[in-house]
C-alpha cells in the first residue's frame, strides 16, 4: 500500500463497545504502524476519556440512544440524528478515510450511514448473538461483517460474514501460571476453593443482593471470594457487612488485576456482556451466568444461551437469581466433573486473535 491507511473507528457509550474498539485499533497499529486512525464517539459519554487516554484522537456527535423510560426524551432524536449524520459527512470527508470501522453504541449508527452515502467501504463489528436494529439496517451496505457467535447469517448476508470473536484486552486474560501470585495478592489458602463475582465496572445490583443473603452460607461451606461490587455500592455493602468480612472474602469496588481475580477463581459468576463472554471464554473456567434484564432486545440472555446450549456455562436468570445463584454457586463448587466438562467446553469458543482478524479484514477493504 503505497498511501498512508486512513482509518475511522466509530462506536462507543459503554466499556462494552469502547475496549474492543481501542483493540482493533491496536491491532492495525502493529501491522501497519503510520497507518492513521480517528475515533468517532458520542458526546458526553465515557469514549471521550477513554480513547484519548488510549493515545487516539476522537470527535464526538451529539446523538443519543433510545430512552425506553421517557418517550418525551425521544422527542429529539430524530433532529439529532441527522444533525449528526451530517457532520460525520464533513467528517469523513475532511479525513478521507479508506475504510470506516462500527463496533457498536450511539455514535456508530450516523457514521456508518454517512459513510454508505458517500460510498466509502464500511465493516460492521456485531458483538452479540442477536444482531440489533442498527446493525441489521446497515448491514446492507456493509462490505464485511465481523461477528462473535455461529448462526448469524439470520441476521446478515452469509457473504459479508466473517466469524471473527470480539477483542479483548490482552493483560486481563493473561493467567496463565498466575495461581498462586493471584492467591497471594488476595491473601487466599491455596488448597480452598474460590469464587469470583463480578458486576463488571459499574456493579451489578443483582449479584450484590444475592452476595449480601448468601455469604454466610458460602463461607458455612469454606469457599473464599473475591467480590466486585462496583463503586457505587461498596461504602453501602462494606457498612453491612461489617464482622462478616474476613480473610476469605475480599469486597472490593472494582479490581486493578482482572488477570489476578481470574487465575484465583475455580468459579466465576457473571453477567452476560459480549466482552465479559469473549474474556471468559479465554479463561476457560467454570461461569454462571446471569444476564442482566436491562439491556436492548434482551441481548444478554441471547448470549448466555449460545453458551449454555453448547455445555458451557450455567445460566440463572436474574429474577430467581436470589433464590438459586448461591446453592448453584456452592453445588458446582462441589462437582469436578460438571467444572472440567463446563471447562473444556468453553475453552472451544475462544477466540484469541479477534483484534488482529478484524483489522486484516480492514486491510483488506482497504485494499
Amino acid at each position: 500500500m503505497t498511501k498512508k491507511l486512513k482509518v475511522i473507528i466509530s462506536g462507543g457509550g459503554t466499556g462494552g463497545h469502547i475496549f474492543p474498539a481501542v483493540s482493533i485499533a491496536n491491532a492495525i497499529k502493529r501491522l501497519l504502524p503510520d497507518s492513521e486512525l480517528l475515533f468517532v464517539g458520542a458526546k458526553g459519554r465515557m469514549e471521550m476519556e477513554k480513547v484519548p487516554a488510549a493515545g487516539y484522537k476522537i470527535i464526538g456527535l451529539d446523538i443519543q440512544g433510545i430512552n425506553r423510560q421517557s418517550l418525551l426524551k425521544n422527542l429529539l432524536l430524530p433532529f439529532k440524528l441527522l444533525k449528526s449524520i451530517r457532520m460525520a459527512k464533513r467528517i469523513i470527508k475532511d479525513f478521507n478515510p479508506d475504510v470506516v470501522v462500527g463496533v457498536g453504541g450511539y455514535a456508530s449508527g450516523p457514521l456508518l450511514m454517512a459513510a454508505g452515502q458517500l460510498k466509502v467501504p464500511y465493516l460492521i463489528q456485531e458483538q452479540n448473538s442477536y444482531a440489533g436494529i442498527t446493525n441489521k439496517r446497515l448491514a446492507a451496505k456493509a462490505s464485511k461483517i465481523c461477528v462473535a457467535f455461529e448462526g448469524m447469517d439470520r441476521f446478515f448476508p452469509k457473504g459479508k460474514i466473517v466469524i471473527s470473536g470480539n477483542p479483548v484486552r490482552k493483560d486481563v486474560v493473561d493467567i496463565v501460571g498466575k495461581k498462586f501470585e493471584a492467591d497471594e495478592l488476595f491473601g487466599f489458602d491455596h488448597e480452598k476453593r474460590t469464587l469470583l463475582v463480578t458486576g463488571g465496572s459499574l456493579g451489578a445490583r443483582t449479584l450484590n443482593n444475592c452476595l449480601l443473603e448468601g455469604l454466610a452460607k458460602l463461607k458455612a461451606h469454606d469457599i473464599q471470594v473475591i467480590w466486585q461490587c462496583g463503586t457505587y455500592y461498596y461504602e453501602v455493602l462494606k457498612n453491612e457487612l461489617k464482622g462478616q468480612l474476613d480473610d476469605s472474602v475480599q469486597l472490593r469496588p472494582f479490581l486493578n488485576r482482572m488477570d489476578l481475580a481470574y487465575a484465583s477463581a475455580d468459579l466465576i459468576i457473571a453477567r452476560a456482556g459480549a466482552g465479559t463472554i469473549a474474556e471468559l471464554s479465554i479463561v476457560g473456567k467454570p461461569c454462571i451466568l446471569v444476564p442482566s434484564p436491562n439491556v436492548a432486545e434482551d441481548h444478554q440472555t441471547k448470549n448466555a444461551m449460545a453458551l449454555v446450549e453448547r455445555g458451557a456455562a450455567k445460566l440463572v436468570k436474574d429474577t430467581e437469581a436470589s433464590e438459586k445463584l448461591v446453592d448453584e454457586a456452592i453445588a458446582l463448587l462441589s462437582d469436578k466433573v460438571l467444572q472440567k466438562k463446563l471447562s473444556e467446553n468453553i475453552k472451544k469458543m475462544a477466540k484469541e486473535d479477534a483484534d488482529e482478524l478484524i483489522a486484516q479484514e480492514v486491510l483488506k477493504l482497504a485494499r
